[in-house]
């Protein structure tokens, strides 16, 4: 089992979301973070004062999939995430040793399914 978390543009959230079911891998996890990057900070304009600012918002989506689906994974956040342009995020991947379904103890793939 792999764990994926890919950090992506807050506007393609909807797209990949529906790619992923589309693939039949519906169990993600979202959640909003900020960060930096080699996309470089920005300024807006605070009560008419520039402000410069180095922490992008962006949306973190956690998916946890058997190692058959890792590459179909992959692919749809690559598909439907990218636009060609720093700033579009990363994906990292990561061993998973188990996971168990608290609701009545399945361990394994069958645990994630």
């Amino acid at each position: 089992m792999k764990k994926v978390e890919a950090i992506i543009r807050p506007s393609k959230l909807k797209a990949v979301q529906a790619g992923l079911v589309a693939a039949d891998i519906p169990c993600i996890t979202v959640m909003p973070v900020k960060g930096a990057g080699l996309q470089k900070g920005y300024a807006e304009v605070y009560r008419g004062t520039e402000v410069p600012l180095i922490l992008h918002s962006k949306i973190m989506i956690i998916c946890v999939v058997s190692d058959e689906n890792l590459e179909k994974c992959i692919n749809v956040i690559l598909d439907n995430a990218s636009e060609g342009n720093i700033g579009d995020g990363k994906i990292f991947i990561y061993d998973v040793l188990d996971a168990v379904r608290i609701r009545n103890g399945v361990r394994g793939n069958d645990a994630i399914r």
